[in-house]
């Protein structure tokens, strides 16, 4: 287990605007192993507190690796990423750690500003620092942040140059009684054929005659699994057979449990997979194409004298590691231990005869949904509190099992899922994943003059990242625009001809928001995006409301998807003109377009 001593010399690949106190040992050009661990390190806090980091106390967590003498060896990769359209500002580019990424010019460097969290992982500290981010602990000048969800007002002074981690909302996929009464709603809206992915689901104390009922007519061989609605790590977490160990008097969530998991070598797993939101509205989803793959420690019974054993039922790591006889796994490749690859296990199930393509599409599928099911909350919050929707992006753990069938169920989403690296195996895939997720979350450099003034006024709210609340200055859509959606958002039969229409006339934000889409394309690294795409249209019913952005880019994934090449062929000519900047041509403005007018009716005014 080998650490990377911080130097004086590496100052340009670590975050280093803090004075930081190490050992004699970090001050070598050397790699530390085993026993020569840091023994401690200080970082600042999110508010300027000092976190003392003892790494002794610590679960020894591995540093992405790196040959000796392998620094100025390294390809070099430029700062910036162009956008592919014209007037359309770069982003910030992150390496992996087999790259260095070229300085910028000091002026600019000056902006790359993080702020770090208490819960910020080395994961994502060594990435930013390798892009040359400093960290700062000012709430107006920093243009990244990793940390803790917050309560939706203390989105309100995030400035439109910054970014979080957390969209408002997502607790109500993130709390486990959430996600079940939002994934019951849509249930019952829409049916169990499209909704059959979850175990029946009950919420105490709210559902106690409800679960009384079902667990009477389920009989006496029926097992149940106990959940506290917002814990982690397997906490509270118990499996029981018996009305007399229900807990009484707290809320809790009770479930049938999956009592047939798929199994291998006889241990129960469950998969961890990493979805990513840039945006909810338009709402782009994307899948990293690797994972984890968590076993349980012992072999699995169906007896009922079993269901104490928390290292037999439970697949948790925070569990599952505290049994002697959990075996770690370090390779990426091997079906080997208690921890593998989810691409491990995709060979491993190919090999004898599984058709893995069919689990993976509905595996996505149920994320699609899910995060369906946020959305309205979500939306609603974010047109509340953030003064654009730049400032938000989110990483969801989503935790699915396969029962004997192959058939994936839903466990619950975690919202701050765990990037820890304790083994060259996590590095691996969580150190890729993050790598790839910063690249598309599309960090811009903003304008000196956005990131130099402090808020005027400080904020009373410990959570809050920033110290006073300004006005929104995201200009309005024009009267142009806000027609044009008006009208394509109150057809209630729409069909296919019809909607098609809307990339007829492109407006400017149309232009804007489609070329943020393309760019987005450009730097998937190991994602795949899956909302929208060429067969996402069956998705849109599951909207609780239509959105304009939603059915934009439906249209244009279905016109383009096979010939990407002459949709952004297109979306350069008009971004040259600055179309996107905002544009008085008539041939992008929906009243002066002659004929094809003739689709609006006459109840919406052009002013």
């Amino acid at each position: 287990l080998c650490v990377r001593s911080l130097t004086a010399n590496s100052q340009k690949h670590h975050v280093t605007s803090q004075k930081q106190t190490f050992n004699s040992h970090s001050r070598q050009n050397s790699l530390v192993c085993n026993t020569q661990i840091l023994n401690m390190c200080c970082w600042k806090g999110v508010f300027g507190c000092p976190l003392i980091i003892d790494v002794s106390s610590l679960p020894l967590s591995v540093e992405e690796p790196m040959s000796l003498g392998a620094e100025d060896d390294r390809e070099e990769r430029p700062a910036l990423v162009p956008s592919l359209f014209p007037l359309i500002p770069p982003t910030l580019y992150f390496s992996t750690a087999s790259e260095k990424v070229e300085l910028l010019p000091a002026e600019q460097r000056r902006l790359l500003k993080w702020k770090m969290s208490t819960v910020t992982p080395n994961v994502v500290k060594h990435t930013i620092a390798r892009s040359h981010f400093k960290v700062t602990k000012k709430s107006h000048d920093w243009l990244g942040c990793w940390g803790h969800h917050m309560k939706s007002p203390g989105f309100k002074a995030i400035g439109e140059h910054q970014k979080l981690n957390h969209f408002p909302g997502t607790f109500q996929i993130g709390r486990k009684d959430r996600l079940w009464r939002n994934l019951s709603k849509m249930q019952a809206r829409f049916g169990k054929q499209e909704f059959s992915f979850f175990p029946r689901t009950f919420v105490l104390p709210q559902d106690i005659k409800l679960l009384r009922k079902a667990w009477e007519d389920s009989g006496s061989r029926q097992k149940w699994i106990i959940k506290p609605p917002a814990s982690a790590r397997g906490i509270g977490i118990q499996v029981i057979h018996k009305w007399s160990q229900m807990p009484r008097k707290r809320p809790l969530l009770v479930q049938k449990y999956l009592h047939k998991p798929y199994l291998i070598s006889g241990n129960k797993f469950d998969l961890r997979i990493y979805v990513y939101v840039t945006s909810y509205d338009p709402l782009r989803i994307y899948i990293f194409s690797d994972g984890l793959v968590r076993f349980a420690s012992c072999k699995y019974s169906s007896s009922m004298k079993t269901l104490g054993n928390k290292f037999m039922h439970l697949t948790n790591y925070s569990v599952n590691k505290k049994n002697s006889e959990y075996q770690t796994n370090s390779d990426d490749k091997a079906c080997q231990g208690h921890k593998w690859a989810l691409k491990a296990l995709w060979q491993y199930l190919g090999a004898r005869g599984v058709n893995t393509t069919l689990i993976w599409e509905k595996i996505k599928d149920i994320v699609i949904k899910t995060i369906i099911a946020s959305e309205p909350y979500v939306n609603s919050l974010l047109k509340m509190n953030l003064k654009t929707p730049y400032s938000c992006h989110e990483l969801f753990g989503f935790d699915i099992m396969l029962d004997e069938k192959l058939k994936p169920w839903i466990l619950e989403v975690n919202i701050s899922p765990s990037l820890h690296s304790n083994t060259a195996l996590d590095v691996s895939i969580k150190g890729q994943m993050i790598r790839d997720l910063l690249n598309l979350a599309g960090f811009r450099i903003p304008q000196k003059e956005d990131v130099i003034a402090p808020c005027s006024s400080a904020s009373s709210s410990t959570s809050s990242l920033c110290g006073g609340n300004r006005e929104r200055t995201k200009p309005d859509l024009s009267a142009d625009e806000k027609v044009k959606r008006a009208f394509y958002l109150t057809q209630r039969y729409a069909d296919q001809d019809f909607l098609s229409t809307v990339l007829d006339v492109l407006t400017p934000e149309d232009v804007r928001l489609l070329a943020e889409s393309e760019d987005e394309l450009t730097r998937l690294g190991q994602f795949e995006r899956i909302f929208p795409s060429p067969s996402s249209s069956r998705y849109l019913r599951f909207f609780e409301c239509s959105r304009y952005l939603n059915i934009l880019l439906d249209q244009w994934e279905q016109k383009h998807w096979n010939n990407r090449t002459k949709g952004i062929s297109l979306l350069t000519s008009l971004c040259q003109k600055g179309v996107h900047l905002g544009t008085s041509d008539p041939a992008h403005m929906v009243r002066n377009c002659g004929k094809r007018t003739s689709v609006y009716p006459k109840k919406f005014k052009f002013v």
